[in-house]
């Protein structure tokens, strides 16, 4: 199956999960704690965080025109796009600090850019990878601008259908980019998992030929495991330091603790799945000693016959193997032995 190299680091099957920890608007304005967040990140044993890169005026238009209105049912309802942008964007000048302190901490950094000036600002600061939010998908021209840096492609599909999502890697290809993430992803905050459809994750990988994960909004650890086991290579997850902060996307970010978490159970379950295996561990070679065998059981004399009364099958595996009991049942024993001591042949006559 296909991997891609993130600055370096090998993502894809037969890889460590790469975990990516979204900062979005969890820095509530203070750059204090957004290095406070990527340090946390750092703590929790994610692989990278990723910003979003966009000012008001490069993702919506300042009108409070009902197009303008949020009325979807989300946690945003009642308040305009300009005004949620405006609060939740992340200062350009903090990205080179917060980029640069990512990786003082092993962390790789990269962002969702949201128009062409934003795909240019990351490229100078020399970004290992480009993230497609869900809701620019469709914007073509702006994911052919992201393919053309040269670096690997992360789309996650929230709100696109499967012709939406076969454009977006057809448009990566035909810039002549192939490193390409497509994250399965649902876009309602926080995710129902009555929604998450996991199961279409290696069908990602198989339709599309590309690296598979989630990009994860529920409020559990289980999707992100269930993924890992379904062959995701790559897992999303909004971060803040505590949820008691608050701010636009506190109520389905995972909070310090609960990220750290759900790192160790993504580990644990990779390790867990191995490769297809009929050979035995050396614990569990160890431990076939206590399987059943074939035991004496009674006391008996020369020329006693092997019945059921005196040869049964028991543990431990020190005697016969228990299928040989049809055989050696009506064999006569060679000399007198005691219960408890394993079958053997020079045993029967």
């Amino acid at each position: 199956m296909r991997s891609v190299s993130i600055g370096g680091r090998p993502v894809g099957p037969g890889h460590p999960v790469y975990v990516i920890a979204e900062v979005s608007a969890n820095h509530n304005g203070s750059l204090a704690l957004a290095r406070e967040t990527v340090a946390a990140a750092a703590e929790a044993g994610a692989d990278a965080i990723k910003l979003q890169t966009y000012r008001p005026d490069t993702i919506t238009f300042h009108s409070d025109a009902a197009p303008f209105q949020i009325t979807d049912g989300t946690l945003w309802d009642g308040r305009t796009l300009w005004d949620i942008y405006e609060e939740g964007q992340t200062p350009w000048e903090w990205h080179a600090e917060l980029f640069e302190y990512a990786n003082s901490l092993g962390l790789q950094g990269f962002s969702s850019p949201f128009d062409p000036t934003a795909v240019a600002f990351l490229a100078e600061l020399g970004v290992p990878a480009f993230k497609v939010a869900s809701f620019e998908i469709v914007d073509l021209p702006l994911v052919r601008l992201m393919a053309e840096q040269g670096v690997p492609v992360i789309l996650s599909t929230g709100i696109a259908s499967e012709d939406d999502i076969t454009a977006a890697v057809a448009t990566c290809r035909e810039a002549g980019n192939d490193d390409l993430v497509v994250l399965k992803c649902t876009s309602s905050y926080p995710a129902p998992f009555s929604e998450l459809n996991l199961r279409t994750i290696p069908d990602i990988a198989a339709r599309f030929d590309v690296v598979p994960g989630l990009s994860d909004h529920t409020m559990s650890v289980s999707a992100a495991v269930a993924s890992v086991a379904l062959g995701a290579c790559v897992i999303e997850r909004h971060l803040i330091v505590d949820r008691e902060l608050g701010g636009l996307d506190s109520q389905f970010s995972t909070d310090a603790t609960e990220f750290a978490d759900l790192v160790a159970r993504v580990r644990e379950t990779q390790e867990g799945l191995g490769e297809v295996s009929y050979e035995l561990t050396p614990r569990a070679a160890a431990s076939r000693r206590h399987a059943r065998s074939l035991f004496v059981v009674a006391d008996v004399r020369a020329g006693d016959l092997v019945t059921p009364e005196n040869v049964r099958s028991i543990r431990p595996a020190d005697g016969m193997p228990p299928a040989r009991l049809p055989q050696v049942l009506g064999s006569r024993f060679t000399r007198d032995v005691d219960a408890g001591t394993p079958l053997a042949d020079d045993l029967l006559a």
